[in-house]
């Protein structure tokens, strides 16, 4: 049974403790270690995207979409996505929003874990698929796929993360024929960032 607080475990520092409750679905809030989502049963909202204007998508890598997948009401949400996303082979990399403008990445996979607030994302570039998401969620957007904030709340905090190895760009037109063969090519952890190697992202993101 884990510890009431973290200071109970003097050989483990603060992310190792919550990285530990992670493992065992569990969360830290209020001085009380509470039970999470299920997320290994999480199943995501799956959809293709095609070419729109000048946003390539990925018409290959479905975005998905994951609902509930940390308690919002946790001490710092933030860093329970970035636990759950380094113990699932995701980087995270910067803690900010979305911008509010049309953009895609074509040299990285991201996820985008909305640690707080919600918002309005328009996922898809110009006239593209609208997308509410709110405290707790999960989006993972394969390189390619546009996105922009269009309202959102004033403490809306995002947890960005990406692939090892994989470093983004912020692009907001259209990409030469090259540069969008090499992002077709990009590879993938063999890991859902929800669920791990037998998450839903294992089965739905294929190349073949």
């Amino acid at each position: 049974m884990p510890p009431d607080h973290p200071d109970d475990a003097p050989s483990a520092d603060r992310r190792t403790f919550m990285a530990l409750l992670a493992t065992l679905g569990l969360s830290f809030t209020g001085g009380k270690a509470m039970a999470s989502a299920p997320r290994a049963h999480i199943t995501p909202n799956a959809f293709r995207l095609q070419p729109h204007d000048w946003v390539p998508n990925n018409p290959r890598l479905p975005v998905l979409h994951y609902k509930g997948v940390i308690d919002p009401n946790v001490t710092d949400p933030a860093a329970a996505f970035e636990d759950l996303l380094t113990q699932n082979g995701w980087t995270p990399r910067w803690r900010w929003g979305v911008y509010t403008f049309h953009h895609f990445h074509s040299t990285a996979h991201e996820v985008l874990g909305i640690a707080r607030g919600s918002a309005t994302l328009t996922i898809g570039g110009p006239g593209g698929k609208e997308v509410n998401v709110e405290a707790g969620d999960l989006l993972v957007l394969p390189a390619g796929t546009g996105h922009k904030n269009e309202k959102s709340d004033e403490d809306f905090l995002v947890v960005g993360a990406y692939p090892p190895d994989q470093d983004f760009d912020l692009q907001r037109e259209a990409l030469p024929a090259d540069a969008v063969a090499r992002m077709d090519r990009l590879p993938f952890p063999e890991s859902d960032p929800v669920s791990g190697p037998d998450g839903p992202l294992t089965a739905l993101w294929r190349y073949s």
